[in-house]
């Protein structure tokens, strides 16, 4: 059986990681699972845990009144769901529904921001990682929505 550190290593966003970062990660973590249909999260309330996902795919959903939810985006397995534990006020900014069965990793935010309070290199290093999913992110959104409402004036 695999350590946790090994599980969080085997992520794309931590490849390369420092093995001491791992163990520390790890030491925030547990293994988690949500059903086919099952909210991992909802836009407003507290975002004080990211995923890292092992199976499964999740739809990253917005609220659009008169028409309901939207899906933004999916992520699958290997890519990391939440960005929000680590920016105040630490609240999630979507809804998260998993739209298979999936196993993750779950992370507690406010244990990994307390370890990047005592070791500002950690904090540099993931906030380095999760700035890549952030523009991966944005860019596909823009992508989306210039399709969406793109206009014949060539922009």
């Amino acid at each position: 059986m695999r350590t946790l550190d090994a599980v969080v290593l085997e992520a794309p966003i931590f490849a390369g990681l420092d093995s001491r970062y791992a163990e520390r990660l790890a030491g925030c973590s547990r293994m988690f699972g949500f059903e086919a249909g099952e909210t991992l999260f909802r836009e407003g309330e507290p975002a004080d845990v990211f995923y890292v996902l092992r199976r499964g795919r999740v739809a990253l959903e917005l609220f659009v009144p008169g028409r309901g939810p939207m899906t933004i985006e999916t992520v699958d397995e290997g890519e990391v769901v939440g960005w929000s534990w680590l920016f105040p006020p630490h609240v999630w900014h979507f809804d998260a529904r998993a739209v298979t069965p999936v196993r993750a990793v779950a992370v507690d935010g406010a244990c990994i921001r307390e370890k990047c309070d005592h070791d500002p290199a950690l904090g540099y290093d993931l906030m380095q990682r999760f700035s890549a999913v952030l523009l991966e992110r944005l860019n596909a959104t823009r992508l989306r929505l210039a399709d969406l409402y793109g206009g014949t004036d060539g922009r």
